[in-house]
């Protein structure tokens, strides 16, 4: 094959959400063609009408700019090689369809429904293939005359590929190697339907591949028993020379247990399996979604990249152009990638503790505010900075430092058994006192005069501190104290202090 321009498609069916496997089976795409300077192509394939579900496409659209996944051409991007939504090609395929014909390489079928169900019934394990399409209704057991009379009659047909028997065929594949299948296990593969005037899956994907003139397919493991199928129908056509590469990708298995990842092993464990929230149009059933539920969108890549795939060495924490960089179809793996959502959650602790702490106070924002909170903008920045390493999502920072933004109404009892002394009222009067009477209320001076002060009271460091802290937090936790008062400022630390001595005493 000649030097050609890397192109890659990815090309879901609009029949409801988008599953996390069709994200990571896109992303890699995504990061083939960015590697290559290549092209990501957005394709529909929506021939299958009755399984159509509305604002499903647009969900799909919505979801990879959510995650910063560009397409360069498609449905919605335009480009020179569309339509890309196949209903609109019905007339593309026709044409194709009639090139088999007319070269012997399929043939029409009539049977039907019922007749091929009594075929199942009277040949265990029955196959429409060579050894039985010519006890059947087509057009290889026919005449012609009877042929063209029951295509007149407006009778409904169907057009079968026809697959020569015993044949290995080979299908080079950059994850797997070269896969070898005999073409007698294959059935005679229906291409076209009369009854809607739409090809199948099969026929679709190869001619528009092949007429978008995609160099390699990267799917899901789960199509690789029709790769062969797709190797024969290149070669049926004479396209063989431009027949794209192949790389199955390993699946993505349940975090417990065997077999594929489903919505339900999401419901029952407590994690979305979808971008964004669902919800179903049929059913008005709500899925949750990883937006909703307080991923940042490069934890959620960077996490699906591992899935199947490693760079080579330990690092873990890469962003989107680090894995254009540094991504290889060749070290993706063969077995399944157990899910582990725990991991999901990692990764965006570690993604929050790296964002800039203006953008998450922002996210945080509409949080105090639904509390009825009114904050200036840099106290939020601070208090996110002194915080964000102790959560996992932006939600749970409310409960991990709301004593910023609202002062303890009553005092853990734990704690004051444990950390209030005898003295500890005493003390903080007098701490309250020396507090109100500093100018200066940075940080660190607050630091040093109080600490000078401890020293020259002969007080226990520890007991101070713990009884302070529970004077402004309420309870035994929270950043450095220092970095909390000057937060809070002179007059609301005095404040809660006193208060605290009155209830406490």
């Amino acid at each position: 094959m000649s030097e050609r321009k890397v192109r890659v498609r990815f090309a879901p069916s609009p029949t409801g959400a988008l599953h996390i496997g069709g994200v990571r089976t896109a992303l890699y795409n995504y990061l083939f063609a960015r590697q290559h300077g290549g092209d990501l192509i957005f394709r529909i394939e929506d021939t299958d009408s009755n399984r159509f579900v509305p604002g499903a496409e647009e969900y799909i659209i919505e979801s990879f700019k959510w995650l910063g996944i560009k397409f360069d051409e498609g449905v919605s991007f335009g480009g020179n090689y569309g339509p890309y939504r196949q209903s609109e090609r019905r007339d593309i395929y026709k044409k194709y369809v009639q090139v088999l014909l007319d070269s012997g390489k399929a043939y029409i079928a009539f049977d039907t429904p019922e007749e091929l169900d009594a075929k199942r019934k009277e040949i265990p394990n029955f196959q429409y293939d060579a050894s039985t399409r010519l006890s059947m209704r087509n057009s290889l057991s026919m005449s012609k005359e009877e042929v063209d009379a029951l295509i007149a009659e407006g009778k409904q047909y169907v057009v079968r590929f026809k697959i020569e028997p015993n044949e290995d065929v080979h299908v080079n594949d950059i994850i797997r190697g070269d896969v070898v299948i005999n073409s007698s296990i294959l059935d005679d593969k229906v291409l076209y339907k009369s009854a809607d005037e739409l090809p199948t899956y099969h026929l679709a994907n190869i001619v528009d591949d092949h007429l978008m003139e995609v160099t390699h397919v990267i799917r899901g493991e789960e199509w690789l028993p029709s790769a062969p199928l797709h190797v024969l129908l290149y070669r049926a056509f004479g396209w063989a020379d431009t027949m794209p590469e192949f790389a199955h990708l390993p699946l993505l298995l349940k975090p417990d247990g065997n077999g594929k990842l489903s919505k339900r092993d999401g419901d029952r464990l407590g994690f979305p399996v979808f971008p964004l929230e669902w919800h179903d149009p049929k059913t008005g059933e709500v899925s949750s979604g990883y937006r909703e539920s307080g991923y940042l969108p490069e934890a959620v890549i960077n996490f699906l990249a591992l899935l199947g795939w490693n760079p080579g060495n330990d690092q873990e924490i890469m962003s989107l152009d680090e894995l254009v960089k540094l991504f290889d179809l060749h070290r993706c793996s063969k077995a399944g990638a157990k899910f582990d959502y725990e991991k999901a959650r990692w990764f965006n602790h570690e993604y929050i503790i790296m964002k800039d702490d203006k953008e998450l106070a922002e996210l945080f924002m509409p949080v105090i505010k639904e509390h009825g909170i009114d904050v200036p903008m840099e106290t939020v920045v601070t208090v996110v900075g002194l915080m964000k390493g102790r959560v996992s999502f932006v939600k749970e920072l409310w409960d991990t430092c709301k004593f910023f933004f609202v002062a303890p109404e009553e005092y853990d009892e734990k704690t004051v058994k444990k950390r209030w002394k005898e003295d500890s009222a005493k003390c903080m009067t007098e701490l309250a006192d020396l507090l109100e009477s500093l100018d200066d209320f940075s940080l660190t001076h607050q630091e040093e005069v109080v600490m000078k002060w401890i020293e020259d009271m002969g007080y226990h460091t520890g007991n101070i501190m713990n009884a302070f802290r529970l004077t402004l937090v309420g309870e035994g936790k929270g950043p450095h104290m220092f970095d909390i008062s000057s937060v809070l400022g002179k007059e609301e630390t005095v404040r809660r202090m006193r208060r605290a001595v009155e209830v406490l005493k």
